[in-house]
């Protein structure tokens, strides 16, 4: 599972469409707008009469939390304050958990006077999904972590079925409203396939409406096939944006765009462009692995990139994949002619087939020979799973074929034994 950070303005969106299903007396009022630098107000009220009309509050959207201990939040606010605001912030650089990065959308809304905040989360675990809960919603969650209530759900469960209201602490006269917010809550965030959802905090008015004042949402990626209704459509999905202050190179923003359309993993971080070690990682598990042994050895300042592809890619998915990371490695060769590694490696796997993935790699240093020999690439090869040996074979054949230096083990290898013989070849030792 791929779990992608959405924005705030699309899990509100999200929930006011599907909520109401199961909890239908969820009337949320469903009057967001966002506000960017290139937004004109006057056609922004024209569209949303209500930012005129009511009190407002607005806040950033761009996937950081701490908005009110950043003073980053306005509420209560008129036409001419929000104005302010806005022409205040937007386009500004603020530092937010030590990350730097542009202001750049903001999220306005009504303003929903209330006295009381409450908490609800809902995660997963490798046997259920757990339901948090605390009458402490707001800014000091983590600090009041201790009040909060955490009821598991073993996966499968009818939730219409399940005694919620025992395992809750006692919710006195609001016990007629939060139990069904909070079942209908659960059966959205299964339905929907979501992987993270909170509501920090909601609010329930003096005529028991619940409002939810902040949500923070993940979703798994893998499944946007399965929800074309909700979360968009083909030519206007719903957007997983990058996080605050993170610029995608357009190599990662074309892999990103590879993943959304695909059922497997593909991922890809550049590290240092001009580094002369550089992974094309099977799973997720083992790209952190191969990581973790390039640094361990000495080799951390040359690592070129962190990826993965994983999930069983289709053989023209691999091959744009590997092209991507072929075309990197040889764009800026060694000043001095030093050798740069490419590290094609991997666990044993379940259900990937080798063979078909290793048929796009090699496809790709067929179509990039010289320049691989330009860049004096040498590439290790460990990998084990369906068809490894034809896989394997495959990569012995084209190195064979095109006289780049290319090593070929298979599963009996241990899996970063490739790291420790780059190292060696490094110290001239073999």
């Amino acid at each position: 599972m791929a779990q992608k950070n959405i924005y705030e303005y699309d899990a509100k969106k999200l929930l006011a469409k599907e909520l109401p299903k199961y909890f239908p007396n969820f009337n949320y009022h469903n009057k967001l707008a966002i506000i960017e630098d290139k937004t004109d107000f006057d056609i922004l009220i024209e569209e949303n009469p209500w930012i005129k009309s009511e009190k407002v509050a607005i806040k950033p959207d761009q996937l950081f939390g701490k908005r009110g201990k950043a003073k980053l939040i306005l509420l209560d606010a008129d036409l001419n304050q929000a104005k302010d605001f806005c022409k205040d912030n937007l386009n500004k650089e603020f530092v937010i958990s030590n990350v730097k990065g542009n202001l750049t959308r903001l999220l306005i809304e009504p303003f929903i006077p209330h006295e009381k905040e409450f908490y609800v989360s809902i995660t997963s675990d490798r046997e259920s999904d757990i339901i948090h809960f605390s009458f402490e919603g707001g800014i000091f969650i983590e600090e009041n972590w201790d009040k909060v209530t955490h009821i598991p759900i073993p996966l499968g469960t009818n939730i219409n079925k399940f005694d919620l209201a025992s395992q809750m602490p006692d919710l006195g006269d609001l016990k007629d409203e939060l139990i069904p917010f909070i079942k209908g809550l659960y059966q959205v965030f299964v339905d929907q396939d979501f992987a993270f959802l909170e509501i920090n905090p909601f609010a329930i008015t003096e005529d028991k409406k619940i409002v939810p004042l902040d949500v923070k949402a993940r979703l798994d990626d893998t499944a946007m096939f399965l929800h074309p209704d909700t979360w968009g459509n083909p030519d206007n999905p719903i957007e997983l944006p990058a996080g605050f202050g993170q610029k995608l190179s357009d190599e990662e923003a074309m892999i990103r765009d590879l993943d959304e359309k695909t059922g497997a993993s593909l991922k890809l971080k550049i590290l240092n462009r001009d580094g002369r070690v550089w992974t094309m990682v099977a799973g997720g598990g083992a790209s952190v692995i191969y990581t973790d042994t390039v640094v361990d050895l000495g080799l951390g300042n040359e690592l070129g990139n962190y990826g993965e592809y994983s999930g069983n890619p289709s053989r023209e998915h691999t091959e744009i994949y590997a092209q991507t990371i072929i075309d990197l490695i040889t764009a800026h060769p060694d000043p001095s002619g030093k050798p740069k590694y490419l590290i094609i490696g991997g666990g044993i796997a379940n259900f990937t087939d080798v063979k078909a993935t290793f048929t796009g790699i090699v496809s790709a240093i067929r179509n990039s020979v010289d320049k691989l020999k330009k860049a004096n690439v040498k590439i290790f090869v460990r990998r084990g799973g369906p068809n490894e040996k034809q896989g394997l074979e495959l990569m012995k054949q084209v190195g064979q074929e095109t006289g780049i230096p290319i090593e070929v083990y298979d599963r009996y290898t241990h899996m970063t034994r490739v790291v420790e013989l780059i190292k060696k070849t490094e110290e001239g030792k073999i």
